[in-house]
């Protein structure tokens, strides 16, 4: 939503929407209470599969769907959130100009294969074009909330540990009498490892095992 400045998905961002609640009810035209469990299914994996250059084809493979039925789809989808479609024309066209893709924050994926006469090492390289500066950024994001954490927890000389990350997610080791200061002091950090355009919310579970705090 921040990277491609899609006025529609970053509207559903900051006004606390379920994204893909969000997506069904525009893709399929009802309203936010009519959309069924199927509809934003559909909807998920539309989200996260054109991200990563899914096809009409490959959306009907992994739904069931008809491919006539997922071209809709698609199609719908990028009527309804126009800057998603030239976020990712825009980032393959730099990919193809500076033979690199690059994060927020500037680390850059070099992409060989980006302008092979190869179509399908090129479409690869396309895909990561598109893909890797979210991908990449969303690990930038976790890691500078690692950092920041961790200088916070020696500053507060606080006893919990963070004990391991798992994707966009952080796991602690946490001392029963730090609890409530942890809690606060993790979300914190982790909401604010960055400033976007779109809130990046937060949500803390415990328990006495891993599988507990979900």
């Amino acid at each position: 939503a921040d990277m491609s400045g899609d006025k529609n998905m970053v509207e559903a961002f900051q006004n606390g929407l379920d994204i893909h609640t969000a997506t069904a009810a525009r893709i399929y035209h009802v309203g936010l209470e009519a959309v069924t469990s199927e509809m934003r299914r559909k909807a998920k994996m539309v989200n996260f599969g054109l991200i990563y250059g899914i096809s009409a084809f490959g959306l009907s493979q992994r739904l069931g769907i008809k491919r006539s039925e997922a071209k809709e789809i698609i199609d719908e989808y990028f009527n309804q959130y126009e800057g998603i479609k030239n976020y990712m024309e825009i980032a393959v066209n730099k990919a193809k100009e500076n033979n690199f893709a690059a994060t927020l924050l500037g680390r850059k994926r070099y992409l060989r294969d980006i302008n092979s006469a190869n179509r399908t090492l090129r479409q690869f390289a396309e895909r990561n074009a598109i893909n890797m500066p979210i991908q990449g950024t969303a690990a930038d994001l976790v890691k500078i909330a690692m950092i920041d954490i961790f200088a916070e927890l020696k500053k507060r000389n606080l006893q919990s540990k963070m004990v391991l990350q798992v994707h966009d997610e952080l796991v602690f080791d946490v001392h029963k009498n730090e609890l409530e200061e942890m809690q606060a002091l993790i979300i914190d950090k982790m909401q604010n490892a960055m400033k976007l355009s779109v809130p990046l919310k937060v949500e803390a579970g415990i328990g006495d095992n891993w599988l507990e705090a979900h």
